[in-house]
């Protein structure tokens, strides 16, 4: 039945079901079209997996065929060249079959052993003109996988601060822990560059928040004329936005008054009303959070705290933040039990040696008194309790 569906799915008319496997222009094509065949013959037939090294797992059917995967870093931005690069090794090596896993690491699937050693020698050899590797093969087990982040000034409009270069930074600094699977546990680390955290960053072991510390600042001299008013007061989550009165140059203009108590500097009025701009130099930066999780196994998934209230910007290489975070990840490492998530080491040794540990200092802004009753008693796990 599975088989049918798929192959109706497909393009093939069924008489019975007119509905069935038409096509459209709308919608991704079907997934079945891009399986190795070799996944397509075993599909739902897989046995178990294993890593055989960092970055190469194999996959094996119960009918005994088996799927190599090579995983590798990549830039979350990638140029036609970067990618054409990408699409003539899986043609080379792999039939044409490649993806890219949630975290946008790529992995190129063979069916032989023999492929996946000539394959890894090809990778390893790609280099960019600095010396450093284009594709560099990792991000599996108890290690670092690729950094998940946003857009940052490339093409965001609301940034606190940078993504690109930032995750570089921090990728250079925890590269060992990338190639190689001596951690504890895996370790996710994400990055978003504003409170909308596109990065979704609010459940991650490592998160990179950036950060804006005042409120939009007013053109009223334009706000009049390239806004709608209307549109900007309804697009704060906080009712911190109302109508005002001002007077510029001796005219009285309508424009907008906002609540600083209130404003959470979240940049929707932005997006908005270009004549409401946030970005500030001096204002903006990141905030570093820890001990988030999404998983089920060995404790109940755990949103991230804040550890570190605020850092500066600090373009290009982020020197503070990127020694905070090796810091963090080295007594991570030589601190916490095998299995053991960073928020579970935390958990275990206290929050209190956690911050002795990371050479961190705690101030009054990092005590966590949110107290909203859903965070307690919603079901956010798979795991029994009344």
């Amino acid at each position: 039945m599975a088989e049918k569906l798929i192959l109706d799915r497909l393009g093939r008319y069924n008489p019975a079901e007119p509905q069935s496997g038409r096509l459209t222009d709308l919608g991704p094509r079907h997934y079945w079209e891009y399986l190795p065949p070799v996944v397509q013959e075993n599909y739902g037939k897989w046995d178990y997996h294993e890593i055989l090294e960092p970055g190469i797992l194999v996959h094996v059917s119960e009918t005994g065929a088996k799927v190599f995967t090579i995983r590798c870093g990549a830039a979350r931005f990638m140029s036609v060249e970067h990618v054409r690069e990408i699409c003539d090794i899986a043609d080379k090596h792999c039939g044409g079959y490649v993806r890219f896993t949630t975290r946008n690491n790529i992995e190129f699937l063979t069916d032989s052993l023999e492929k996946v050693e000539a394959l890894k020698a090809d990778l390893l050899s790609r280099k960019h003109v600095s010396g450093s590797f284009k594709f560099p093969i990792g991000g599996t087990g108890a290690g670092i996988s690729n950094i998940v982040h946003t857009q940052g000034y490339i093409h965001c409009h609301t940034p606190a601060t940078d993504a690109s270069s930032m995750v570089k930074s921090v990728s250079d600094e925890l590269f060992e822990y990338f190639t190689g699977m001596s951690l504890p546990a895996q370790l996710r680390v994400s990055m978003a560059c504003c409170l909308n955290m596109c990065g979704a960053v609010h459940c991650s072991d490592i998160a990179i928040l950036g950060y804006h510390r005042k409120p939009p600042m007013l053109d009223h001299e334009y706000l009049d004329k390239m806004c709608e008013i209307p549109l900007a007061i309804a697009a704060c989550p906080t009712a911190a936005i109302k109508p005002a009165k001002v007077t510029v140059d001796g005219k009285e203009l309508k424009s907008v008054a906002v609540n600083h108590e209130r404003c959470m500097f979240c940049g929707n009025c932005y997006t908005m009303c270009p004549s409401m701009p946030l970005s500030d130099k001096e204002g903006d930066g990141i905030v570093l959070m820890v001990g988030g999780k999404v998983s089920n196994r060995i404790s109940t998934p755990k949103f991230s705290k804040v550890v570190v209230a605020f850092i500066p910007n600090e373009t290009p290489r982020w020197p503070t933040m990127t020694a905070t975070i090796k810091k963090m990840v080295e007594a991570y490492a030589s601190d916490a039990r095998k299995y053991e998530r960073v928020g579970d080491w935390a958990e275990r040794i206290g929050w209190e040696r956690f911050f002795d540990k990371c050479e961190i200092p705690f101030t009054h802004h990092l005590i966590d008194d949110f107290r909203d009753p859903a965070y307690y008693t919603w079901r956010h796990t798979s795991q029994f309790k009344f």
